[in-house]
C-alpha cells in the first residue's frame, strides 16, 4: 500500500501507514496546506519527510541519548541523520498497521516491543477523521510494561509557507536553546517571538513554548485560506520551528518540554490520549 486516501468536500488527505503512520498530503482543492510527501519519501519507510508525522514515545531531542528514569540510566542510539542526539521518538521510522479505514476515516496502530530504539514496550494509536470542515486526529500511547514508564507524544506538521503567511498563538513562556537545540532555561516570551497577534512568520525559531492554550491560527493571505489548529490536553506545549529559506514552518502540539520525557510517567497499563484538529476556512 503506497497511500490511503480520505476525502470530504473540498478537502483531501493521503496517509502513509507504511512510512511512520504519517500524513503524506493535506489539500484544499489543489492547494497543499502542508508540504507534500514525495513518492520516494513514502517508499523509504520513514516519515521524516512527510507532511506531518507522529512523535512517539517522545518529542524532540534526548541529550546524548542519556535517559534516566527511576534511578536507572538507559543509553539510546542515534536515529536521525546528522544529529547526535536521539530525536522525535521512533514511531516515525516504523510501519504502522491499518486497523480500520473507510472513505472518511482511518485508524493506525503501532506496537513497540522494547527491544530496539526505546527500552519500554508501548502501543500507539492514531485515529484520523476528515469532514468538510477539517481533519481531526486522536492520538494515544499505552504503557505495555508491568512497571511505570516514561511516555510522551505529539504531532509534527509542516505547514506550507508563503511570503505573506501569518501565524497567531499564545503561550506564557518559552525555552531558550543552545546551538544543538537543547533547552537551557525557561523565560517569558520575548517581544520578537510574541505571536499573540497574527503576524508574518519570521525565521529563527526552533523552541518549545510552555503553558500554551492549545490554539493556533494560520493565514495564507494570497491563497485566501485560513487554518485553526486546536489541541486538547495533554498537548500544552508547542514546538514552533521557522527555518530560514524553507517553504514551510511548524507548530507542533506536544505533551512535554523538549528533553524532559522522563518527567512524563505512565503507570502500568495506563494510557495517554489527546486530540488535535485542523479546521480549514476560506477568507
Amino acid at each position: 500500500m503506497t497511500s490511503l486516501s480520505l476525502r470530504a468536500g473540498r478537502l483531501a488527505v493521503e496517509l502513509a501507514p507504511q512510512a511512520g503512520g504519517s500524513i503524506a498530503r493535506f489539500r484544499h482543492d489543489d492547494i497543499d496546506l502542508m508540504r507534500p510527501m514525495t513518492e520516494e519519501a513514502m517508499a523509504s519507510g520513514r516519515g521524516n519527510d512527510a507532511a506531518c508525522y507522529p512523535l512517539v514515545p517522545f518529542s524532540n531531542r534526548i541529550a546524548n541519548g542519556r535517559l534516566v528514569f527511576d534511578g536507572q540510566e538507559f543509553s539510546l542510539e542515534q536515529n536521525w541523520p546528522g544529529v547526535r542526539h536521539p530525536m522525535h521518538g521512533e514511531g516515525w521510522a516504523r510501519a504502522w498497521d491499518v486497523a480500520h479505514r473507510d472513505g472518511h476515516s482511518a485508524e493506525l496502530v503501532h506496537e513497540h516491543d522494547g527491544k530496539k530504539g526505546w527500552p519500554f514496550r508501548y502501543r500507539a494509536q492514531l485515529s484520523f477523521r476528515l469532514d468538510e470542515v477539517g481533519l481531526s486526529v486522536n492520538m494515544a500511547i499505552e504503557n505495555l510494561e508491568r512497571r511505570s514508564a516514561p511516555a510522551g507524544m505529539g504531532l509534527h506538521p509542516f505547514f506550507t509557507r508563503d511570503a505573506d503567511s501569518e501565524l497567531k498563538f499564545r503561550a506564557a513562556g518559552v525555552w531558550l536553546g543552545n546551538e544543538e537545540v537543547l533547552p537551557t532555561r525557561r523565560v517569558a516570551v520575548p517581544a520578537e517571538w510574541d505571536y499573540s497577534r497574527s503576524r508574518r512568520v519570521e525565521p529563527g525559531l526552533d523552541n518549545c513554548f510552555e503553558d500554551w492554550d492549545g490554539r493556533a491560527s494560520i493565514t495564507w493571505l494570497g491563497r485566501g485560506l485560513g487554518l485553526e489548529l486546536e489541541a486538547s490536553a495533554p498537548f500544552r506545549h508547542a514546538v514552533v520551528y521557522t527555518p530560514a529559506n524553507r517553504p514551510y514552518f511548524c507548530v507542533e502540539p506536544v505533551s512535554h518540554v523538549n528533553g524532559k520525557v522522563a518527567e512524563s510517567r505512565l503507570a502500568p497499563g495506563a494510557r495517554l490520549a489527546g486530540d488535535v484538529t485542523f479546521r480549514v476556512s476560506t477568507l
